[in-house]
């Protein structure tokens, strides 16, 4: 069995600061990456910054830098925001590094070689904003400004000499690859928007540019700058020592077991891509999930409206965990969702501070008062602690189908209401009223909740790993221990170490309107 696993996120126009879209991206693939690596697998988990292209020259212009010192400065925000979020990330790719450059050359030497590149002359809309083409019917007017209707950028007319792709002459291999893969594309909704797109007939792409000089050249045109998307693509190959087809890291992880990236660059990654990897003879990535948007009031966030939610700021208030958890609970992974600040409240003070925070405290603090602050060993359990655990166990392997097929939400349901089960459990067995006259009984409840209280903590660890890495800490448990292994197999739990102090993992939060 392959037992490695390639992640990747979008990465970043660092044309701004970096934004809640940003955020859920990064935070949804760090679920997923952390998850595999308790599951036993080799992870590779990449993000990083898309550097090249019309917009950041122009940006760089407008703040009198050039652009190599304006992507410098943004992109070091971007690295800064993995640390925030409490990424995983095993590498971190800028389009501005060499690795990249030689990838890019090489992919475009293939795509020449295999006859799908052309010299000709591009006539159409563009947007600068979204580095995108679109043809008549994908634009309108408001205000009398043309604009993209899916993204609400401004549009303009360009005429210049292009390179082409035949991107036209890989409809048919494409409807192939979404029909002979069903789930290279998820959610559902989404690859039928691509085939609905692709079987009305594909056009052929221009790829090279000549009114600006920020980005790659074309090899031997020196003229031409690399289209931004053919270069920012390539990232997840580059990233991989592409082009030694021979190297073990490319060997081991490509092709890439998922794309995490937003709704609005899907056509890029299930279209363009794809067909790029086929024209060159490469393998095509197993998966591409197209996640919605993260809206704010209701709309997407844009510099424009004056609506984008600074995620740092809603961590340094309520916590990095908290806003993980949140972003997993109550968006539906696939579709967009909305935040409320009151809605995040509620689920921190219910699902984090009331329940799994809770239980956890009661539990440590009961067994510290009444069993040498030691995880008491149990002689018999009963049906019930039987019930409670097995309940647990005998779904794992539908919760690891679940994150295999990116189900988060089915996931983290499970998760919460096991929690919500445990709970429950030590309420109803009351060790408090039975620790005299049945003290055996007693010791079988609490070693049957603590070995519950670890096995929630391993599984929601992936969503809130600080708040679980205290709990798992708390109980003596080293980093082999924090796996699906250890849930399904074994007792780990260590009845000889006292448990260490455990803090409160969650505070309440007051109204503070």
């Amino acid at each position: 069995m392959n037992k490695n696993f390639y992640i990747t996120t979008p990465i970043y126009y660092p044309s701004g600061k970096p934004h809640m879209g940003h955020a859920y991206s990064s935070i949804i693939a760090d679920i997923f990456a952390r998850f595999k690596r308790i599951e036993g697998y080799n992870v590779l988990f990449l993000t990083g910054t898309d550097e090249h292209g019309q917009k950041i020259q122009k940006e760089a212009e407008k703040n009198n830098k050039d652009p190599k010192i304006f992507c410098d400065e943004l992109s070091d925000k971007f690295r800064s925001l993995t640390k925030i979020l409490n990424l995983t990330n095993d590498d971190f790719i800028r389009t501005s590094e060499k690795r990249h450059s030689k990838s890019v050359n090489e992919l475009w030497k293939k795509l020449v070689k295999s006859g799908d590149i052309y010299l000709d002359k591009y006539s159409g809309w563009y947007s600068v904003s979204d580095e995108a083409f679109y043809d008549e019917d994908e634009i309108e007017v408001k205000e009398g400004k043309k604009i993209s209707k899916s993204s609400g950028s401004l549009v303009e007319w360009v005429e210049e000499e292009s390179y082409f792709f035949k991107l036209s002459s890989w409809t048919k291999k494409l409807l192939e690859h979404y029909k002979n893969n069903k789930e290279f594309i998820l959610p559902v909704s989404r690859k039928n928007e691509v085939i609905n797109f692709v079987e009305k007939g594909l056009k052929d792409l221009s790829i090279s540019r000549t009114s600006f000089s920020w980005g790659i050249s074309v090899p031997n045109n020196k003229k031409h700058i690399i289209y931004v998307w053919l270069d920012a693509l390539t990232n997840y190959i580059s990233a991989l020592n592409f082009p030694d087809t021979n190297d073990k890291k490319y060997k081991m992880f490509w092709p890439a077991d998922v794309h995490i990236i937003g709704k609005d660059i899907l056509r890029f990654h299930a279209i363009y891509w794809p067909a790029f990897l086929l024209a060159a003879n490469l393998p095509l990535p197993k998966r591409v999930f197209g996640h919605g948007w993260i809206l704010s009031d209701q709309k997407k966030m844009s510099k424009s409206l004056g609506n984008i939610l600074d995620p740092i700021e809603i961590i340094n208030k309520y916590g990095i965990d908290q806003l993980r958890y949140y972003l997993v609970k109550e968006v539906s992974l696939g579709n967009d969702g909305s935040i409320s600040m009151e809605n995040l409240k509620n689920c921190i003070n219910n699902d984090l501070a009331n329940n799994f925070g809770n239980l956890c405290q009661r539990v440590f603090t009961f067994v510290k008062k009444n069993c040498d602050n030691k995880i008491p060993k149990a002689n018999k359990l009963d049906a019930k602690d039987e019930k409670l655990l097995n309940n647990l166990k005998e779904n794992v392997k539908n919760l690891i189908a679940a994150m295999d097929k990116q189900n988060l939400n089915e996931y983290i349901k499970t998760v919460v209401g096991y929690s919500f089960d445990a709970n429950k459990y030590f309420n109803d067995s009351e060790p408090w009223s039975i620790k005299k006259k049945d003290p055996e009984r007693m010791k079988s409840i609490l070693f049957t909740i603590l070995e519950q209280i670890k096995n929630l903590s391993i599984l929601l660890n992936p969503i809130i790993p600080i708040a679980t890495g205290k709990v798992l800490t708390s109980m003596n448990l080293s980093i082999d221990d924090i796996s699906i292994k250890s849930i399904i197999n074994k007792n780990v739990l260590n009845h000889d170490k006292e448990l260490k102090n455990l803090e409160i993992l969650f505070k309440k939060i007051e109204n503070d309107n």
